[in-house]
This record gives structure tokens, sequence and C-alpha cells, in this order.
């Protein structure tokens, strides 16, 4: 497929004029933090189906790995966001029927992180709870769960969200040292352990490290990221402008105090928390200089133009209307239309949105045209990039989606305002939260009706929601 992409994207009549039309989409840093909406459309309530309203969002601060929470552990991130989400709605914490929350690199001890966050913030010991995972559309996952769960009519309330923690993932010795382990704890007499210990060798102790690679494939996600850009004829400049775009947006917002999901968390022993630290402005000159960090020498991915190591949680309070409505409080939006895609993890790893969202608008009746906020996740610059050329080549939707022309790219006046996973950070089991919440948030913010959130996953999977403002 990389081969056909190489050849008959880079001819489709839309890459021509790319570089342009993405200049002309306010990409340069002097975008436009806030847009008037006052086009008045209509409800996507349907006759029959429950509104599912999100009520409130928050999330930790979200500090690259090994700084200000180094010593911690996920479950801490994780009841941090919980305690906040109670703070700030004032919800009764036997009020709500479940807890569900995402992850991706489980802790081993707290391998339900729902449960031990949950006990630890103070919730009742009688609301179940449990964790599931779904690479970076984790939390995504957990929301969507709960709105499962709210229009099967099992539940009324439910909390989802999600966390990461990088500062301090499994580090696995290798599979022969284990089973030498494993077969110790059977031996039974001095002479078989001493046999056993013999037969260590020093290669034995070599250990089993993480990695962001894709079991399928073993290709990391970011040479995966730096074959797309190359297939969709992403440069380097449009990369590392697009970058630099994430980081002086989320600058302007978090200076304007526009992120108000993140909430303060008190680190034991250290100072308060209270902002992202991995907004870092800088310049197309600085960004240049950075050597390629997958493909090497003649890559484009590079540190700068990627999403760093996060460590992060989030959480929502997600409920029926009716119920929000009876206990008082005034929701942010409704939680619409939803899809969940799959694609060749070789190939189409990352091309997440292109698929999904185009599905997301149908099931909702909607367009492009239509949505005023879009939240895309930024794995990567060149990530990014290459789905908004697939969605605005016909080629790509005739041949790959059988679909009979392009939905069309999200105009950058309306993308992702307030920065994104390259300068927000990006831990991979609560970044779906967040999506939300600033949707909702922006939608209220700009005056709009309608937003699209849409991210890629790990395994070539991709998720996309329509998000409807609550009447103010």
């Amino acid at each position: 497929m990389t081969s056909m992409l190489m050849n008959s994207v880079r001819n489709c009549p839309v890459n021509s004029t790319w570089a342009v039309q993405f200049a002309t989409r306010s990409l340069s840093t002097s975008s436009q933090m806030h847009a008037t909406v006052t086009k008045s459309k209509k409800t996507l309530a349907k006759p029959g189906v429950k509104n599912i309203v999100l009520v409130e969002g928050v999330r930790t601060p979200f500090l690259l790995s090994g700084t200000a929470y180094a010593d911690l552990m996920p479950h801490d991130l994780a009841r941090g966001a919980l305690q906040g989400l109670l703070t700030k709605t004032g919800i009764p914490k036997d009020y709500v029927d479940y807890i569900i929350y995402g992850t991706v690199i489980q802790e081993v001890k707290t391998s339900n992180v729902a449960r031990e966050a949950a006990l630890g913030a103070g919730f009742s010991d009688k609301i179940p709870s449990h964790t599931v995972t779904q690479a970076c559309i984790s939390s995504n996952q957990a929301m969507t769960t709960g709105v499962g769960l709210i229009a099967a009519g099992q539940c009324d309330s439910i909390v989802a969200g999600g966390v990461e923690f990088m500062s301090d993932v499994p580090i696995r010795h290798s599979r022969k040292m284990r089973k030498i382990m494993l077969s110790l704890n059977k031996a039974k007499t001095l002479g078989a352990r001493l046999a056993l210990l013999g037969s260590i060798r020093m290669g034995h102790l070599n250990p089993e490290l993480p990695a962001v690679a894709e079991f399928s494939t073993a290709e990391t996600m970011g040479h995966s990221a730096d074959r797309l850009a190359a297939a969709f004829g992403v440069t380097r400049l449009e990369q590392d402008e697009f970058a630099l775009r994430s980081h002086t947006l989320a600058k302007k917002a978090q200076d304007a105090g526009l992120l108000s999901d993140v909430i303060s968390f008190k680190v034991p022993g250290k100072d308060i928390v209270s902002k992202d630290n991995g907004i870092r402005p800088s310049s197309m000159e600085q960004l240049g200089k950075l050597k390629a960090a997958f493909i090497k020498p003649h890559g484009t991915v590079t540190a700068a133009n990627s999403s760093f190591l996060t460590d992060g949680a989030s959480a929502v309070l997600i409920m029926s209307e009716e119920k929000a409505l009876a206990m008082g409080f005034k929701p942010k939006a409704y939680l619409r239309d939803f899809v969940y895609m799959s694609q060749d993890p070789k190939d189409q790893l990352l091309l997440g949105p292109a698929y999904s969202s185009p599905k997301a608008l149908e099931r909702a009746g909607l367009t492009m045209d239509d949505i005023d906020v879009f939240e895309f996740h930024e794995a990567f610059a060149g990530q990014i990039m290459a789905n908004l050329k697939a969605m605005d080549s016909d080629w790509f939707a005739q041949t790959y989606m059988g679909r009979k022309s392009k939905v069309g790219a999200p105009p950058m006046e309306k993308f992702n305002l307030w920065g994104g996973s390259l300068s927000l950070g990006h831990p991979f089991g609560a970044t779906g939260c967040r999506l939300v919440t600033t949707v909702a948030h922006r939608l209220q913010k700009e005056g709009g009706q309608y937003g699209l959130v849409a991210a890629c996953a790990a395994g070539g999977l991709g998720h996309a929601m329509v998000i409807e403002a609550y009447p103010q």
C-alpha cells in the first residue's frame, strides 16, 4: 500500500496545492484563539433514545515523564483526578453507579487501576469498577462503555477516565531468566536449586524493555509515522510548522486560563503542580536543527514534532440528562454518535481519524461544514497532516474507503485551537477524556453547536465521536 500511496496520493489534485491550503488555514502562530459561531442548527436528539450528557471533566496537569510525578504510582494520579472531579461537581460519593478507567501500560500491582483509584478517592466500596485498554483511545473506550451502560438502562451516573504513568514502566527479566526463577520456586532440593542457579548465563540477565511498537509488525510507531508522512508527501517543514503551531496555541490557551479542566495536584513531599509542563514554544530555526528520531538520517519525524512520554490522569462525569437535571447539574454537552474503526496496522496504523470521522458524521447526519470545533489527537505532526490529506483526497476516499468523494479536511481555524497532544502531552490512557472535555469547553467559549473528536491508536485502530453543545 505504501508504494501506491506514494505514487497516487502525491498525484492527487489536492496535494499540489496542499502547502498553500495549509498555510491559508491559519497554520501560522497567529491563528485566532476564538471564533464566533451564530449558526442555529437542529439538535441530534433521537426519539426513544436517551440523551447522555457530559456534566464535567477534569485532569491532572500533564507532565513530562521523569519530572514531578516520578516517585508516584498510576493509581495516585487517577485518584487525584477522581478527587478533583468530586470537588468540582460536588456529587456525593455514593451517587455514582459505576467507574471505568482506561490505561495502556499497566502497573502489575494495580491491574484494575479503576478500583484502586476509586477506593483511594473515597468512593463507596459498593460501586463496581473495571479497567479497559485500547491503546491511545483507552479513555474514549471507558467513556463509550459508560454511554452504553446508561443507554441500556443499567446505570444513570458513570465516572470514566484514564491514566498513564511513563515514569515507571514494568521492565521484565528475559524469558529464559523468568523460567529459571519460576523453576527455583518449585525446586525441592538444594541440589536442584544449585543446578538451576548454575544454568544462569550473562545473556539471561538482559532485561526486556517496553517499546512503543506493534506486536504484529514489530515496528515502532515513530517509524510508522515517518513512513506515513513520506507516503503522503508531508515535508519536514510542514511537520515542524504544525508542531510550532500546537505549542504556540497551547501556550496562549494556558496563559488565557482556557485550560480550565486542569486541576491542581499535590505531589507528596513536593510542591503543588498546577499546569502542564511540556508546553514549550520554540522557533522554526531551533526545530530545524533536530535530527531524525526514527528513520535515520533522512527521516522527517523528530522529537519536537512527536508527542512526548507523559504522566497524567483524567476523569469525566457522564449521566443521563434526566438524572443530571434532577440532581441540579448544568451539563456541558451531549455525547452523540461515535464509531470505532480498524485498518491494516502495517501501512495504515495511524489513519484512524481519516476512516472514523466520515463514519461518525454519517451516523449523526452531519457534514464537515456542520462542525464548529475539531479536536484530533496529535500523536505526530506527520500523522495529523497525513490524515488531513487523506480526508481531503477523492482518490483516497474512492480507493480505500469505498466512498464516492472525500469528506474534506477540517478548516484550521477550527482545529485544535487550544493546542494538542504534541504540546499538552499525551498520557496514552488519559488523552481521550481531555479531547472530549476540550470540545465541550470550546463549544461553550466559541458559541458552536457541534464538535468532532477523532484519534488514532496502536493496532490500526481509530475512533471518532460527535459532541453537541448543551443549550446555555
